[in-house]
């Protein structure tokens, strides 16, 4: 099963000459013990030494998941784009016009609000200059006095039923 080569010795015993080399203690490299040991070794590495496989399965597995990975993020950014393009598109100006057109409405609202409180206020200036007048003149009539007070609380009951039915 396998080829034979140079090796080692590994024994301990002493070469014959009385030299420092060690000997391999199963015999020379090209023994039969030492070519079966060098085989139990190939095929205990071949089928009980599973890292090859499992790194080249990992490698794949990494592999794939990132690529798949890489396919759900770009769809994912594909589709938020498609909706910040319907956005800008289409919501957005639907949104400004109904807000140009809104606006418009309440700026009018507005006015006339503002207008009924201005023509209520001189319309009390008004009322307030008569009744000092009317008492700086020494007019104490008091019927006089009660049609005025009565137009002033009907006027004010008619300009808040105008202010409220301009809200």
């Amino acid at each position: 099963m396998s080829g034979g080569g140079s090796e080692t010795a590994v024994g301990c015993e002493a070469t014959p000459g009385g030299g420092d080399k060690k000997r391999d203690s199963l015999g020379t490299a090209g023994s039969p013990a030492h070519l079966i040991i060098k085989d139990l070794g190939e095929i205990h590495s071949r089928l009980l030494d599973h890292r090859p496989v499992i790194q080249g399965e990992t490698r794949y597995f990494v592999k794939e998941f990132e690529e798949k990975r890489g396919l759900r993020e770009m769809r994912v950014l594909e589709n938020l784009k498609n909706v910040i393009h319907e956005t800008n598109e289409h919501t957005l100006t639907k949104c400004r016009e109904t807000m140009q057109d809104n606006l418009n409405q309440v700026l009018q609202r507005l006015q006339e609000a503002t207008d009924s409180v201005c023509r209520l206020q001189q319309r009390e200036q008004e009322r307030k200059k008569v009744k000092v007048d009317h008492l700086d003149n020494g007019a104490y009539d008091i019927g006089a006095f009660i049609i005025i007070l009565l137009v002033v609380a009907l006027d004010k009951i008619n300009s808040l039923n105008l202010f409220y039915a301009v809200i």
